[in-house]
C-alpha cells in the first residue's frame, strides 16, 4: 500500500532501526518503546491483521526467534508481545522486553513510552542483531 508508513520502511524510504530481515519477514525498533528493544515484527507483504497472514506459521515462528533474541540481548527472563493492529494498519507485533524496575509494574502500562536518543536505540538494535 502506498500509504502505509510499515510498507514504507520495508521498502527504506522511512530510516528504520531494523533489527531482522528474512524473504517475508522484517523487524525494527519501535520510535516509541515502553522499553529499550522494543521490537515490532511484520510481514513485508501487506496485510491488514495478523491473522489474515496466509503464512502465519513462519511468521510467529520469527517472532519466536527475536523474542528470544530480545530475552538474550537484555538478559530478561521474558518479552511480553500483543497484538493489536488498530494504529498502523499493517499486520505487526510488538516485542517488549520486561526489566527489573521498568517502571510498568506488574503489567505494562502502554502510556510509559520511553525516549530514548539516537545512540540507545542503536545500542539496542545491535544487542538484538548480534543476539539473533
Amino acid at each position: 500500500m502506498d500509504d502505509c508508513v510499515f510498507c514504507k520502511i520495508i521498502k527504506g524510504e522511512v530510516p528504520s532501526y531494523q533489527v531482522y530481515e528474512d524473504n517475508d519477514f522484517f523487524a525494527f525498533l519501535d520510535i516509541k518503546p515502553l522499553n529499550p528493544g522494543h521490537t515490532l515484527v511484520i510481514p513485508k507483504k501487506h496485510y491488514r491483521w495478523v491473522w489474515d497472514v496466509v503464512n502465519i506459521g513462519e511468521y510467529f515462528e520469527a517472532v519466536g526467534k527475536l523474542a528470544r533474541a530480545i530475552k538474550k540481548a537484555f538478559n530478561t527472563d521474558y518479552a511480553i508481545s500483543t497484538v493489536f493492529g488498530e494504529a498502523i494498519q499493517h499486520a505487526h507485533v510488538h516485542l517488549v522486553p520486561r526489566l527489573p524496575d521498568d517502571g510498568h509494574g506488574s503489567t505494562i502500562n502502554w502510556e510509559n513510552m520511553k525516549k530514548l536518543g539516537n545512540l540507545e536505540m542503536q545500542e539496542a538494535m545491535e544487542k538484538i542483531k548480534s543476539a539473533v
